[in-house]
């Protein structure tokens, strides 16, 4: 009897390490819609420019629900990488559709490749080192993803107007982020991260009202980011520009239709509506992803 017992029990902790080494049905669901994206774009994406693979994605990932903070989930465990096409925010809708878009212009896209893209994209200087490594904050997020010749920051070309940006909303509201209500020790660091980003002193924006004069300068696949008067934050919300017939809108996760939308206004009256100052455009490099 006690043969038996200790083989049941033996066969019961094996099976449950080998069903903990495998995949979540999530897991698997995420790498079937970047490798069924990589399939269904294989014949067009090596003759296209980075920004049309963005449009290309940013359409494919439509209708996809909008749920806010799914990078907060280590809050009591080491930072590691979080990969999620099933539920969306703004930033990373835009940050999956530029990884996409970057991997599917090379030879052999795969899962594996998009996720070393998403790691670089995300990080600073592509590497995770913390919680403090994720680049929280969209003007530290650009100004890293220049530096690592992903983007290129259009907006002072294009005739904007200089944007003083002062961050300190982390620092001043960590009982909002859960890495930092539980774990103290980060807020110090994150408060250097945010000085060194107020001493750039190098971030342009064109303001809302010049946005028509602008508007046929914005390129479909540019990156979009709404600045905002929040205190202490730099950027409220971003997307992917996007010329529908004769108006430029973009694309974007929205809280309000909560999923995935191609917004319904111009992007200048969006602006208006939601007392946006203005917006940064960025434009993806028209290279390959990093590897």
């Amino acid at each position: 009897m006690r043969y038996s017992i200790r083989v049941i029990l033996f066969s019961f902790l094996l099976i449950a390490e080998v069903n903990a080494q495998l995949p979540s049905e999530s897991a698997i669901e995420d790498e079937k819609r970047v490798t069924d994206f990589f399939l269904k774009e294989k014949i067009d994406a090596p003759v296209l420019s980075t920004s049309e693979r963005m449009i290309r994605a940013a359409l494919y990932l439509l209708d996809t629900p909008y749920v806010g903070a799914t990078l907060e989930i280590n809050a009591n465990t080491e930072e590691q990488l979080v990969i999620n096409l099933r539920e969306l925010d703004c930033s990373t809708f835009m940050e999956n559709c530029l990884a996409l878009s970057r991997v599917a212009g090379m030879q052999d896209p795969d899962f594996e490749l998009f996720r070393r893209e998403l790691r670089f994209i995300r990080y600073r200087h592509g590497i995770i080192a913390g919680y403090a490594s994720r680049l929280h904050y969209t003007s530290d997020w650009l100004n890293d993803n220049i530096r690592k010749n992903v983007i290129d920051d259009v907006t002072k070309a294009l005739g904007g107007k200089h944007f003083p940006v002062n961050v300190d909303y982390m620092s001043t509201h960590p009982e909002k982020y859960p890495a930092l209500r539980n774990n103290p020790e980060q807020v110090n660091i994150i408060r250097e991260v945010e000085t060194a980003i107020n001493a750039r002193n190098s971030y342009y924006y064109i303001p809302t009202p010049e946005i028509v004069e602008k508007q046929a300068l914005i390129k479909s696949g540019d990156i979009v980011c709404f600045t905002t008067s929040i205190p202490g934050l730099d950027i409220s919300h971003v997307g992917i520009a996007y010329r529908l017939k004769n108006q430029l809108t973009f694309i974007h996760a929205s809280l309000k239709a909560k999923k995935v939308i191609i917004n319904p206004d111009s992007l200048s009256d969006y602006c208006l509506q939601n007392g946006a100052g203005g917006i940064i455009v960025l434009r993806p490099k028209n290279n390959i992803g990093n590897l």
